[in-house]
C-alpha cells in the first residue's frame, strides 16, 4: 500500500477511537475504578473496526485474495466487508441499534473463522499461528456476541443469557490457549500470540511474556468456569489495553516505511480490538453472572 492509503488506515481508527470517546465520556464519569474501561468497551472496539473497514476499501485487491478461491465476485465481498465494518464502528461508537450490530459482527467473525481459518488450520494443524488466528477471531466474534447479549432482554425464569455464556465458553478457551502460548514461546511479542518478536529495547522480554501467559492463562480459567467472569474479562482486557499503550503504540512511533507503519497499525488496532472484546464480556456479566448496571444502562438508553 502507498504511505497516503497507510496513513488513512491510522487516522480513520483514531478519528474513530476520539468520536467514541466523547460520545461515552458521561459514562466514564459516572463509572468507578476499572468499570470506567468497560465504559470504553464499545469504543476500543470500533476503532479498530473502522480502521480495518479503511483498509479494506483502500487495499481491497490483496485483501481480496484471503477470501475462499471458491467464492465469486471476491472483490465485492472485500468493498462490501470494508462498508460493513465502518458501519458498524459508527453504531458502536454512536451507540445506536447495539443489537444487531453485536449479532452482525459476531456472524461476520464466526463466518471468517469456519469459512478462512478452520481451513488453514486443517491445512496446517501444527502451525501454531493458524491456531491463534483462528482462536484471535473466535474472540472478536464472541466479544461482539456478548454485546447482543447484553442488548437481549433476559429470560422470565432469570436464567442466564445464552450469547453471553456461548461468548464466555469460547473466550474463555481462548485466553488458556494463548496463555499457555506466552510460556512456551516467550520470545514473541506478547498479547495475542502471532508472528511479531519482542522488540530487543524492551526490557526483559521473557518476564513480561510470563506475566501476561499468567494473566490471560488465570482470566480464561475463571471465565470458563464462570467464577469472576467479570473480573477476569476486566484484567485480561486492562492488560490488552496497557500493552496497546505500552508496547504496540511504541512501535508504531518508530516504524518508518509505508510496510512498517501499516503492520505497526495493525498491531495496535489487533490488539485494542481484543481488548475491546474482553471488556465487551466484562460489561455483559456481573460478579453473579447477570447483566452489569452498565449494559443495562445501554438496553435502556439505546435499544433498538
Amino acid at each position: 500500500m502507498a504511505l497516503p492509503a497507510v496513513l488513512a488506515v491510522g487516522v480513520a481508527g483514531f478519528l474513530c477511537l476520539a468520536l467514541g470517546g466523547i460520545v461515552a465520556r458521561k459514562d466514564v464519569a459516572a463509572a468507578y475504578g476499572l468499570d470506567k474501561l468497560t465504559a470504553l468497551a464499545c469504543v476500543f472496539f470500533a476503532a479498530p473496526l473502522a480502521a480495518f473497514g479503511v483498509e479494506h476499501l483502500t487495499d481491497a485487491g490483496d485483501i481480496a485474495q484471503l477470501i475462499p478461491s471458491w467464492m465469486p465476485a471476491r472483490l465485492f465481498w472485500a468493498y462490501f466487508v470494508g462498508v460493513a465494518l465502518i458501519a458498524a464502528a459508527l453504531s458502536l461508537s454512536l451507540k445506536r441499534y447495539l443489537r444487531l450490530t453485536g449479532t452482525l459482527l459476531a456472524l461476520m467473525f464466526y463466518l471468517f473463522v469456519a469459512m478462512m481459518h478452520i481451513p488453514g488450520v486443517v491445512a496446517s494443524p501444527r502451525d501454531r499461528f493458524s491456531w491463534a488466528i483462528a482462536l484471535r477471531d473466535l474472540t472478536f466474534g464472541s466479544g461482539a456476541l456478548a454485546l447482543a447479549g447484553a442488548m437481549t432482554p433476559r429470560s422470565p425464569s432469570g436464567r442466564d443469557n445464552t450469547l453471553v455464556t456461548i461468548a464466555r465458553v469460547f473466550i474463555g478457551v481462548a485466553l488458556m490457549v494463548f496463555g499457555v502460548e506466552h510460556f512456551l514461546h516467550p520470545g514473541f511479542a506478547p498479547g495475542v500470540p502471532l508472528s511479531k518478536v519482542t522488540p530487543a529495547w524492551v526490557p526483559l522480554p521473557h518476564l513480561w511474556a510470563y506475566f501476561a501467559g499468567t494473566v490471560l492463562l488465570l482470566a480464561g480459567v475463571g471465565i470458563l468456569i464462570n467464577r469472576y467472569t467479570r473480573e477476569a474479562a476486566l484484567w485480561a482486557g486492562l492488560l490488552a489495553v496497557l500493552l496497546t499503550l505500552f508496547l504496540y503504540l511504541p512501535i508504531l512511533a518508530m516504524a518508518r516505511t509505508a510496510t512498517e507503519i501499516l503492520v505497526g497499525i495493525n498491531y495496535v488496532f489487533d490488539t485494542l480490538l481484543f481488548a475491546g472484546a474482553l471488556l465487551l464480556l466484562a460489561m455483559a456479566t456481573s460478579r453473579n453472572g447477570r447483566l452489569s448496571p452498565l449494559s443495562k444502562t445501554l438496553k435502556d438508553i439505546h435499544q433498538d
